[in-house]
């Protein structure tokens, strides 16, 4: 897989992660949770902003990135165009370090230990893709069940 591609598919489910932030009618369902169902699509929204800003931010684009894990399920009500904001932020940071690493380095060993054995950027890239998809299905459910 190239850069490029890795870039469409990132910007296509963070895209699709803005209209399903979009779409819940009541701003408040965003942040709500009841019975089985214990992270609100804000905060899977927060996690997935701060898994993409570690783990490509950080590591690939050489930012200054510091995550706050706990906080990204613990934090509430955060306006909804604050999350869409920040999640067009990730998608910039996402698209401005992809571009910046070449074929070759896509093959290199990702340098943090994040599975049991050393993994490529690319193993982690695609990795990271279906950790979005995966939660992007269950925030699309949250608003259906919720909203």
């Amino acid at each position: 897989m190239n850069r490029n591609e890795l870039i469409t598919f990132f910007e296509s489910d963070l895209n699709n992660l803005i209209t399903e932030i979009e779409l819940y009618k009541n701003e408040e369902n965003i942040w709500r949770i009841e019975k089985s169902i214990s992270n609100s699509a804000g905060n899977l929204t927060l996690h997935l902003i701060g898994n993409l800003h570690t783990f490509i931010g950080k590591e690939i684009g050489k930012t200054n990135y510091v995550r706050n894990r706990e906080l990204e399920f613990t934090q509430k009500n955060v306006p909804r165009i604050e999350l869409i904001n920040s999640i067009n932020t990730t998608l910039e940071m996402v698209k401005k370090s992809l571009l910046s690493i070449t074929k070759e380095e896509l093959k290199n060993d990702y340098p943090i230990l994040k599975f049991s054995k050393v993994e490529t950027n690319e193993y982690l890239l695609v990795h990271l893709l279906k950790h979005l998809t995966y939660h992007l299905g269950q925030i699309n459910y949250h608003r259906r069940l919720i909203d």
